[in-house]
């Protein structure tokens, strides 16, 4: 929200009492004085008038978890543990998933309290790689290659796939890019050639790869190059 819509919200200041105190520079967010009435204010936001705190903000969290097998994404499971369960208890009604993986694929998780953010990170316009680490059941014929380029066919939601890149690593492994995020979308498209996807692993979204300091269930805080890459 720009910040003279934020202050005229207030029941304690009127419009012309909010343009009075942004041109006599009394107006700090984050600690800065700010003139601006376009300023953005977040949630994460601090705003202060002279002395006085309107709003205290939150600190925004933006992790990266090495997902282990055998865990959900999700908030809660009444059956299963939960990526939110591998993180201090006082965060998890705060966070969200920003790309959800399927219980027993591993690999990069993005958490955040951060909607707008995690927004730009998942909508199909942003077009973001998605890059996994595949091992399959049988080989992956040179011809798989082409195919994944055009895309498949999917019935169930009446649409073909986007282009994804696929690189043969071996004769059971692959590289793949894809920019979707479908329902078991890569099993489905290995299951065209009746090729079973034996491990998945996400190596990174984006400009985000998975640190590879991060043992399985272990997390850190993203860096700010990271964040801004979003």
């Amino acid at each position: 929200m720009r910040l003279d819509r934020f202050l005229t919200n207030l029941p304690c200041f009127n419009r012309q009492q909010v343009r009075l105190l942004l041109v006599q520079r009394r107006v700090r967010v984050d600690g800065v004085i700010t003139a601006d009435p376009l300023h953005e204010v977040r949630e994460f936001s601090r705003v202060e008038v002279d002395e006085q705190l309107l709003q205290a903000g939150r600190p925004a969290r933006y992790l990266m978890l090495h997902k282990p097998m055998g865990c959900v994404s999700a908030t809660s499971d009444p059956q299963h543990r939960t990526v939110l369960d591998l993180l201090p208890p006082a965060w998890r009604d705060d966070l969200h998933i920003a790309g959800r993986l399927d219980y027993n694929t591993t690999g990069l998780l993005i958490l955040t309290n951060d909607g707008q953010w995690s927004r730009r990170l998942t909508q199909p316009q942003t077009k973001l790689a998605k890059v996994y680490h595949v091992q399959t059941e049988d080989e992956i014929g040179a011809h798989y290659v082409e195919k994944f380029r055009q895309g498949f066919y999917f019935a169930f939601e009446d649409l073909t796939t986007q282009p994804a890149q696929l690189d043969i690593l071996g004769p059971r492994e692959a590289r793949l890019a894809i920019v979707e995020g479908r329902y078991h979308q890569v099993k489905r498209m290995f299951g065209h050639f009746q090729n079973k996807v034996l491990q998945l692993h996400r190596e990174s979204m984006g400009m985000i790869e998975l640190d590879p300091a991060l043992l399985p269930g272990q997390y850190r805080d993203l860096s700010a190059a990271e964040i801004a890459c979003f």
